[in-house]
This record gives structure tokens, C-alpha cells and sequence, in this order.
């Protein structure tokens, strides 16, 4: 029952606080990180223990899966080369780093400061997609901090996986066979991921049931994760894989109400997700300060050291990189904007506490692990200050840097998409009008709906302020519309003039059409 109740009020914490962040305008994963540390602290406050399976199985597959599947397949290949030197090479040089900073400050031994290093090597896919949601990142930049967040889990899981043997069997890793053992995780959880994404595309294919398309997708990564794990390869990298290709074929393989529902279901089940996993780091840490003996009581200075190591060496290697990828592809002084950002949006999250969380106990000759404390108590503030620090900061980074898009940029791009569907709509209809294969009255009606939007997508586009267009009275004007409609619908429930059945569909009907001017 405790463990029951401590969830229902980290769901109910969570919740309120991540509403509260979206109205403010403040990063939810940052304002959640505060929010659990300050509960952490009050007195009173049961200790937070959370075991990886828990993160690892449980919460972390539909968070990735969620990730991947809003990348671009087109875009990612357009960035692949900077993500792979970002995902491998700035990875082992991020492990190396902290390893030796960390065997000079802390009292951990060099075996375990490897440790150490290889967990915090990595950026966290959850924390930089739901920092990143919000910013309005051109795409390339958007995907690249994405992609390399996704893709850098193979490098740091193989780093961590050698770290530990070593640290747990004071064992002899060689070159050949962490590469090696990089190949089968990575490979194979690629392959894992194909095969799940190949069989649910077909299942997809047969399946018009908007419940039972539903179950599938909950299920997806979880399938992904769980096969590629039995297989010792990386169940994360399934996941990513699993989602990126099913991502890009998803809207040919369901019907317009079934993507309704997914996306409305997956959005709530993301939402809370993040919400508590971000709210479980801030209050598990005080718990883990608690268990530290005085020897370790500078743990706080050795932390923002980690912290600010991490950040300066993440500069070290995107300004270069972005100045030579820039040489490439373009004349002219390279920005520093693109290349601040970039660097900036590096955040440890939910991946590195769950990998310190499943550091053993004990090390092959029983005893314990060398400071597994220590190694949960920087992992944790580590992942806590740079959420903070640079969640808090990152929006105005962006601001400042010029880098994002304005809002009138987007809407203009979507409003002219926007006429050239309706363009190749209209093309069509009169295609069918010649061909008289309908009647002329369901053309007539058709044609003056679609010239109706035409005329709107035009006004949108011919005024500088499309705020005030004749778009948005319309849109207004249609939605007091439909309150009227609703309205009425109920007074014919309420009277028994129709039956819920009916009221059902109908309501259904305006429900959707009321969406579509909502994102219009």
C-alpha cells in the first residue's frame, strides 16, 4: 500500500506542477526536478527508493518510442554524420573527462570513477526532447540535439557495461572486444527493432479497431525492448529504431480517427509519464544524501564540478564541429548561435539514473560495490543541476541567439501547405466533376466548402498580420456556431428526443470538426 500511495501522490504532485509549468511558460522537466527536491526535504517524507527495472522496463520504452517516432527519417540522414561523432566520439571523450576529474576530487577509486564517467556520459533522449518540445528549434537543430540524444545510447551502455565488469571483477576489457560487444548491442537491437516494427506494420495494416490499434501501440516498445534485451543487445536502441521507421510510415498505416485517438492517448500517457519520472530524480536525491557518511560531505562541490566539466567539454566539441561542418556546406564566418544552442541543450536525465540504479551491490568476490553511494548521490545532482541550470536557461538562450523560428515563419509555411492541398483537392474534384462519376449536387456542395478554405488560405497569406485575418473571424465565427449546435444536441437528449447513441455520434462529429479549427 505505501509503495501504491507514494505513486498516486507523485502522479497528483506531477500533474499539478507540469500544468502549472505549461501555463507558466517554464521547462515541466526543470520546475519538476524543484518540485521533487522540495518535497524530498520536508520532514516526515518517507525515503524514495526506485529500482531500474522499474525505470528501464517500465518507464523509459513509451517515453523513447514517443522520442523517436517525431524524428524524421529525411532529416536524420541529412544530419547523421555530426550525430555520430557527437554519439561515439564526444561520448568517450564526456567518460574520459569526468573519469579523471572524478578520481582527482572524489573518493572514488579509478575503477569506479569510470563508472561514473560512462554513466554521465551520454545526453538523456527524454530530458532534451521534452526541454526541446517548446523552443521552436529549426528542424535541423532540433533533430540533431534529438538524434544524437537517441542514438548515443549504444556508446555510453557499452562503456558502462565494461566499466562495471571491470570495477565488479577487477577483469582486462581489450579494444576488440568492447568493439565487439558494441557491434552485437548496437546491431542487435537495431535488427530487434526492425523486426518489431516489420511485424506490428503488418498487424497495423489488417487492424481498423481505433481500441485494439491503441493496445498495439502501448505495447510497441515495450515488444521492442523486452525482445532486444533477451537477445543481450540494447533494448533502447529497439525502441529508437522501432519508433523512427513506424514513425515515418504511421500515417499510411491508420485511419484519420484511429490517429486521432493514438495521439490523444499517447500524449496523456507521455504526459504523465515525464511528469513523474522527472519528479522521482528531485525526490530521490535527499534519500541519497541521507545515506552518505561524513567523509563524502563534499559531494556538493564535486558536483557542479562534474556538471560544469560536462557542459565544457560538450562546447569543446560542437563549436569545432560546427565550424567544420559549416566550411562544408556553406561560405562565410560560421555562427556561433546554432553551435551555443546546440551545446546547450546537452542535458542528463532519466537514461544515467538509470544506469546508476542498476550498478550491482556487490562485486564478484562479495564485497560491495566501491562507492556505489557516492556514485547515485553525484549521478543524481549531476542530472538535477543540469536540468535545472540548463532547463531554466536554455528558452532564453534560444531567444537571445536569434535561432529560432518566428512565429510568423511557421505560420506562413503552414498556411501555404495548407493552400496547396486544398489546391490539389479542388484539381481533383473538377477531374471527377467532368468525368460525371458523382452527382452534381455533392459536387457543388463539396466545391464550395473547399473554395471557401482556398479563399481563407489566400486571405492568410495576402495580409502581414494574419492574426486579425478573416481566417480567424471565421474561425470564431464557426465555433460559436457549434456551442450553439451543442447546445442544442443536449436539449434534444434532455427531452428524449434522441438517444444517447445518436448524441454520442453527433457530439463526436462536432467534437472533431472543433479540433480542426483549433489547429487551422
Amino acid at each position: 500500500m505505501h509503495s501504491v500511495a507514494t505513486v498516486l501522490f507523485l502522479v497528483v504532485l506531477a500533474t499539478a506542477v507540469a500544468t502549472g509549468a505549461r501555463r507558466w511558460r517554464i521547462p515541466a522537466p526543470s520546475l519538476l526536478v524543484v518540485a521533487g527536491l522540495v518535497v524530498g526535504m520536508l520532514p516526515g517524507v518517507p525515503d524514495v527508493h526506485v529500482t531500474p527495472e522499474v525505470i528501464g522496463t517500465v518507464v523509459l520504452p513509451p517515453l523513447l518510442y514517443a522520442s523517436a517516432e517525431e524524428l524524421s527519417g529525411r532529416d536524420l540522414k541529412a544530419v547523421w554524420r555530426p550525430v555520430t561523432v557527437l554519439a561515439v566520439g564526444l561520448v568517450l571523450f564526456s567518460a574520459a573527462a569526468v573519469a579523471a576529474v572524478a578520481a582527482l576530487l572524489t573518493p572514488l577509486p579509478l575503477s569506479a570513477a569510470f563508472v561514473l564517467g560512462a554513466v554521465l556520459a551520454s545526453t538523456d533522449p527524454v530530458a532534451v526532447t521534452a526541454l526541446g518540445r517548446r523552443l521552436a528549434l529549426p528542424p535541423r537543430i532540433q533533430v540533431l540535439v534529438q538524434a544524437e540524444s537517441l542514438f548515443n545510447d549504444a556508446t555510453s551502455l557499452v562503456l558502462f557495461r565494461v566499466a562495471v565488469s571491470v570495477a565488479a571483477a577487477s577483469g582486462v576489457v581489450t579494444w576488440q572486444a568492447a568493439g565487439g560487444q558494441f557491434v552485437a548491442l548496437a546491431g542487435g537491437g537495431g535488427l530487434a527493432g526492425l523486426a518489431v516494427a516489420g511485424v506490428v506494420a503488418l498487424i497495423r495494416r489488417r487492424t481498423a479497431d481505433p481500441v485494439l490499434e491503441t493496445v498495439i501501440a502501448l505495447v510497441t516498445p515495450y515488444a521492442a525492448y523486452v525482445l532486444a534485451e533477451a537477445v543481450q543487445a540494447s533494448g533502447v536502441t529497439a525502441v529508437v529504431v522501432a519508433g523512427v521507421v513506424l514513425g515515418s510510415s504511421g500515417h499510411r498505416l491508420t485511419t484519420a480517427p484511429v490517429r486521432l485517438q493514438l495521439h490523444a492517448v499517447y500524449g496523456t500517457v507521455v504526459f504523465l509519464l515525464e511528469s513523474v519520472v522527472f519528479s522521482l530524480i528531485g525526490l530521490e536525491l535527499p534519500s541519497l544524501i541521507r545515506a552518505l557518511t561524513d567523509a563524502d560531505r563534499l559531494w556538493p562541490v564535486q558536483a557542479v564540478v562534474l556538471a560544469v566539466v560536462l557542459m565544457t567539454v560538450r562546447m569543446l566539441w560542437v563549436f569545432p564541429l560546427s565550424a567544420v561542418l559549416h566550411r562544408k556546406h556553406a561560405a562565410g564566418t560560421p555562427s556561433w548561435r546554432v553551435a551555443a544552442v546546440t551545446s546547450w541543450a546537452g542535458t542528463r536525465g532519466v537514461m544515467p539514473l538509470a544506469a546508476a540504479l542498476s550498478i550491482p551491490l556487490a562485486t564478484d568476490g562479495g564485497a560491495g560495490f566501491p562507492q556505489r553511494g557516492v556514485i547515485l548521490v553525484l549521478t543524481t545532482s549531476v542530472v538535477v543541476i543540469t536540468l535545472v541550470a540548463q532547463g531554466f536557461t536554455l528558452a532564453p538562450l534560444v531567444r537571445r541567439s536569434g535561432v529560432a523560428l518566428e512565429p510568423a515563419h511557421t505560420r506562413r509555411e503552414e498556411t501555404e501547405a495548407r493552400h496547396r492541398v486544398v489546391l490539389a483537392g479542388l484539381r481533383h474534384l473538377e477531374q471527377m466533376a467532368d468525368l460525371e462519376a458523382v452527382p452534381d449536387v455533392l459536387v457543388a456542395r463539396l466545391r464550395r466548402e473547399m473554395t471557401t478554405r482556398l479563399d481563407l488560405t489566400r486571405q492568410l497569406l495576402d495580409e502581414d498580420d494574419p492574426v486579425e485575418s478573416m481566417a480567424a473571424t471565421y474561425r470564431q465565427l464557426r465555433r460559436e456556431v457549434i456551442a450553439v449546435e451543442v447546445a442544442e444536441l443536449r436539449r434534444l437528449h434532455d427531452d428524449h428526443l434522441i438517444s444517447d447513441t445518436t448524441r454520442r455520434r453527433l457530439q463526436r462529429s462536432l467534437d472533431l470538426e472543433e479540433t480542426r479549427l483549433a489547429d487551422s
